[in-house]
């Protein structure tokens, strides 16, 4: 048997114990009490209860819902967050509206390998090189944000014609965005649950030494996790510049806090190991609940950034200490 046959067989042994299910924690608790405040404040909130409203938060939760299912596979891996996001999606919409003379077809695949290329690249950093995740992306955000600015020369990027009004499209009345979701995160989930490289991620989040010991592929499955983020990012980026039918520097907004928000109030361990796809969807969906509902009470965008950095905070300290009491 080959070091590549062992290494894959201790992934597929220890996968069960990373994998496995947990008894419900004080996250699950602070969900439980906090779910049945924000539906009362949400029914009592004038327009909530509207299809138009509705329509308008299932296009937020697939906006933040798309990046945030692929920064999932990033975090259980054991590269934390990515603090490049929004950057990276700016950069990512200014290349697909500026190439839209090219065809929509062409455009859209130009738009991903770019996502792709600037998230594997940190991947590789991360996985080959062991570079620390969080000064890394903060690094590369400046630098990407640097490079948007200096594309669009600090203006507006328009497009050569219309052909990316077709990603506006609402089949059944839902914005096709909502189907790329639904489609990505079965993907996601699938690739962790039923893939080797998804059961390494698991693998290496829980113990990237441990992983690196015992053969396992750490450098490849990690630049695997952040090219699907890279790619998620890349999709995000064209919605949100066919949404807007333009790009700014400023296009990518808070996208990178409402994604890792939606990541960690979905579950996902921040330090690896423990995550889904399918929580995550349900994070997002609560994040875009969240902001919706402070939009329609006529509160500002930074009261809407205070909320959800509060509650990610929140997350982090409630996982921290359950982190904590586990090891004594």
């Amino acid at each position: 048997m080959t070091d590549a046959d062992t290494a894959t067989d201790t992934a597929g042994g220890r996968t069960g114990a990373a994998t496995r299910p947990t008894r419900p924690g004080p996250l699950t608790g602070l969900l439980a009490v906090a779910m049945p405040l924000l539906v009362v404040v949400a029914v009592t909130t004038d327009r909530f209860l509207t299809v138009d409203n509705a329509r308008a938060i299932l296009a937020s939760a697939a906006f933040v819902g798309i990046t945030a299912i692929g920064a999932t596979l990033v975090m259980i891996a054991g590269s934390a967050v990515s603090l490049a996001t929004s950057q990276t999606a700016t950069v990512v919409a200014m290349v697909f509206l500026a190439t839209q003379q090219l065809g929509l077809a062409t455009a859209v695949l130009i738009a991903i390998a770019c996502g792709v290329a600037l998230s594997a690249a940190q991947g590789a950093a991360i996985g080959f090189g062991q570079a620390n995740p969080i000064v890394l992306t903060i690094a590369a955000g400046f630098a990407i944000g640097g490079a948007a600015t200096w594309f669009s020369g600090g203006t507006p990027v328009y497009p050569a014609n219309r052909a990316f009004e077709l990603l506006n499209a609402t089949p059944l009345g839902l914005p096709l965005a909502v189907y790329v979701l639904l489609v990505v995160t079965v993907l996601a989930q699938w690739t962790l649950r039923r893939t080797t490289a998804g059961r390494q991620m698991y693998l290496i989040g829980e113990n990237r030494a441990a992983a690196r010991a015992a053969g396992l592929p750490v450098g490849r499955v990690t630049v695997i996790a952040w090219a699907f983020f890279g790619a998620c990012t890349g999709l995000t980026g064209m919605f949100l510049a066919s949404f807007n039918t333009s790009a700014t520097v400023n296009l990518g907004g808070t996208l990178t806090l409402d994604a890792i928000a939606a990541v960690l109030v979905g579950g996902t361990a921040i330090a690896g190991g423990r995550g889904s796809a399918l929580h995550t969807l349900g994070g997002a969906v609560l994040i875009s609940v969240i902001s919706d509902v402070l939009l329609l009470r006529g509160y500002s965008t930074g009261v809407q950034i205070l909320v959800k950095g509060a509650l990610v905070l929140a997350v982090v300290i409630i996982v921290h200490l359950r982190s904590t009491r586990g090891t004594r």
